[in-house]
């Protein structure tokens, strides 16, 4: 989403071992700026206020304020779009995840690819990547993050925003539920094949990935981000947006500590920089969108 806004994330470290976890998410309420705006305004100001996965916030806010007015989905560029979702995901997997691991980040690979994304060969580039740098990357990454029986597994996103509509129309205010990964192994295995996915779909020019439902006023629009599903909901009357909802995968996994507790060893931990180190590797691994702290005194 955009940068403003910020995660705490915090434990206590009991006999090298970490008890009370809990987090605060906080950002500001920026769908109260859209509220009163026609669908016009809303999509002006939706890839300034959310600047991260800017093409794909728009293309959701788009088709969700087409099917709250009950008019023809619009057109986006899948292009444009799995670009997004490759420089999000190589971000990750090329910059940060290396440093978390104690390896070297590829920066200069990264930089590379980044400046062939308006070149023609942007796909034969991206493909030179994947199975060049980042496949010798991710086996030094793997081999740093532990395996665990039947924890590698994960599931293979997907839209559904029918149940959210139904939501909608009720006026409950609920968090969408989204399965987290199973284990930190399995996050990082997850997006390699997110970024493969997509590098297979720029290549072939493959739709990009939307689902939309409408009824009574709402309008709820659901795609894919490097993070996960990303939900957009409006409700229009008369050309004029009186409700508008925007629900991240952040939303979903730092409604509460469970998902993160889940990627979490229990210990004990040699030293506080080894839990530490830990729980900023669970954070990673559901990679929220605004900026995060971690507090943990030793108690």
């Amino acid at each position: 989403m955009n940068s403003a806004g910020l995660l705490t994330v915090r434990a206590t470290l009991r006999q090298g071992r970490l008890t009370d976890l809990a987090v605060d998410l906080r950002r500001p309420a920026v769908t109260q700026l859209f509220v009163g705006q026609s669908p016009q305004a809303v999509l002006q100001r939706v890839p300034h206020l959310y600047t991260l996965c800017a093409h794909a916030q728009r293309a959701a806010a788009q088709v969700a304020l087409d099917a709250a007015q009950a008019a023809p989905a619009h057109s986006v560029n899948p292009t444009e779009l799995w670009t997004e979702s490759l420089h999000e995901n190589l971000w990750r997997l090329l910059l940060d995840w290396p440093p978390a691991l104690g390896l070297a980040p590829a920066k200069e690979a990264f930089v590379t690819w980044r400046a062939s994304r308006s070149r023609s060969d942007l796909a034969a580039q991206t493909q030179l990547l994947l199975d060049g740098v980042l496949h010798d990357l991710s086996a030094q990454c793997l081999e740093h993050l532990a395996r665990k029986p039947q924890s590698d597994t994960y599931a293979e996103l997907s839209l559904d925003p029918a149940p959210l509509l139904a939501l909608c129309q009720q006026d409950a205010a609920a968090t969408p539920l989204l399965r987290a990964p199973s284990s930190v192994r399995a996050a990082y295995l997850a997006r390699i094949a997110q970024v493969r996915a997509a590098a297979l779909a720029l290549a072939e020019h493959t739709p990009y990935p939307l689902a939309a439902m409408g009824g009574k006023g709402w309008g709820v629009a659901q795609t894919l981000t490097a993070r996960g599903v990303l939900t957009h909901a409006a409700l229009v009357e008369q050309s004029c947006v009186l409700a508008y909802r925007v629900w991240a995968p952040t939303d979903a996994f730092f409604a509460n500590p469970l998902a993160l507790q889940a990627l979490l060893e229990p210990g004990p931990f040699a030293s506080a920089q080894q839990a530490r180190r830990a729980v900023e590797l669970g954070v990673l691994a559901l990679d929220p969108c605004v900026p995060f702290v971690v507090e943990l005194p030793d108690a």
